[in-house]
């Protein structure tokens, strides 16, 4: 039987972490099992009731960016741009060696012989440029309206990790961004292989960027009773299925793939890291925040990518999950993997991400895929951390202690959103 779409594959990866710097940097830390939180440095935390987080330290822009475009960007896209940079060079759409220093060079020309109107970005934010944007309404409360900085224009809209991406490279193809809180950047990566598919682009630069450790956001998720209180035990505070969960802990960062027609790959002789086979998308329909009972929404989700992707539950070895740290969202995703693959969720290798670097809001889905590529690439899963012990409620086979050695043919990255929003990336082997 024929494909029903062209094949879209993986040729480039790039990740800013609370680990550091790269995909090199994310994977190593994965791998050892070490957990990334501490107490909050981007701000005075004293009053705060959660004053902890995963935070990107040691992140210098100027050293990888221009100072002038460090000047026009909010975090979040400085960390885009990074990560973008570093996936379009592994996939060899940008000179690895470029006459000029990156961190000196406005305008990374893609190589020549490539269609620049034909690769597009997509790049995901779940809040965008909050960091400016409160920082310059402090100063307008402070100083007046005229001490705004007029950056602020541009470097506030969630839109705008993807535009200077596009910017900075010449890409003139589909440029957009996708909101659907923390299921963002799945739904970005999920829109770049439709894009591809409807003939719209061969290439698509996909993922997610947030930066939101500030005041605002601590405050408000803190209240909203989602985020861990163990400000004294911060290492062990993000322990997704486990029975003494009290929430997640935030982390920031930026997750970037480079997903391509795979003909178009083959032409200009790119490696192939993984085939993006499938996408499920659905909404809950039920709870701000909280998920439909039993997981439904999301078990639809699942289903659809593999119906997508034409991928049995069968052939599945491994699931990224979406595993928050929150009581209900664990519980319901549980449910979700268990009512979709029945018997099989015993024998899937399940981690969480999030028990390592924290919960990425809206980029959480692109730093998770590129952690789910690595895993196929390498066959390794990595061990979820401070799963002590599991809730009977999250029955799945969540791999603790030290990696384990999967054969993955087949592995799905979950992405759920506040608002009900689900996303499902179905990958399959190369």
């Amino acid at each position: 039987m024929p494909n029903r779409f062209p094949r879209v594959v993986v040729t480039g990866l790039g990740a800013v972490t609370p680990y550091g710097v790269g995909t090199a940097a994310l994977w190593d830390g994965l791998l050892a099992g070490r957990a990334t939180a501490g107490p909050i440095t981007r701000f005075d935390a004293t009053h705060h009731a959660v004053r902890i987080a995963c935070e990107v330290r040691g992140f210098d822009p100027f050293t990888h960016l221009p100072r002038k475009l460090v000047r026009q960007l909010d975090p979040f896209a400085q960390y885009a741009v990074v990560a973008a940079h570093e996936a379009l060079t592994q996939a060899g759409l940008v000179d690895p060696a470029p006459a000029t220093d990156p961190a000196a060079a406005t305008h990374l020309p893609l190589v020549e012989g490539l269609d620049a109107e034909r690769i597009g970005t997509c790049i995901a934010s779940g809040v965008g440029g909050i960091t400016e944007l409160t920082v310059q309404h402090q100063r307008l409360l402070r100083d007046g309206p005229d001490r705004v900085r007029p950056y602020l224009s541009i470097a506030m809209p969630l839109n705008m990790g993807g535009g200077q991406v596009a910017i900075r490279h010449g890409l003139r193809g589909p440029s957009y961004s996708v909101v659907s809180a923390c299921a963002s950047a799945g739904d970005a990566i999920g829109a770049a292989l439709d894009l591809i598919r409807a003939g719209r682009a061969d290439v698509v630069v996909a993922g997610g960027a947030e930066a939101a450790i500030n005041p605002l956001t601590i405050a408000a998720f803190a209240a909203a009773g989602a985020l861990s209180r163990r400000n004294d035990d911060p290492a062990r505070a993000s322990r997704p299925f486990d029975v003494d969960r009290d929430g997640f802990v935030t982390g920031e960062g930026a997750g970037v793939l480079v997903v391509e027609r795979a003909e178009h790959a083959a032409a200009r002789g790119a490696q192939a890291l993984v085939e993006l086979a499938g996408y499920g998308i659905s909404n809950d329909a039920h709870h701000p925040t909280q998920p439909a009972p039993g997981g439904t929404g999301a078990a639809r989700a699942l289903r659809l990518a593999l119906a997508d992707a034409e991928i049995s539950r069968d052939d599945v070895d491994h699931v990224n999950a979406h595993g928050t740290s929150t009581p209900p969202n664990d519980a319901a995703e549980a449910a979700a993997v268990r009512e979709v693959f029945g018997a099989r969720a015993d024998e899937i290798a399940a981690t969480s991400t999030k028990s390592a670097i924290g919960h990425l809001l809206g980029a959480a889905g692109g730093v998770e895929a590129v952690a789910t590529v690595l895993a196929m690439v390498d066959g390794l899963v990595p061990a979820s951390l401070n799963l002590e012990q599991q809730d009977p409620a999250c029955d799945l086979d969540v791999v603790t202690g030290d990696p384990r050695k999967v054969a993955i043919g087949a592995a799905v990255s979950n992405s759920f959103g506040f608002g009900g929003h689900n996303a499902v990336l179905a990958f399959r082997a190369v």
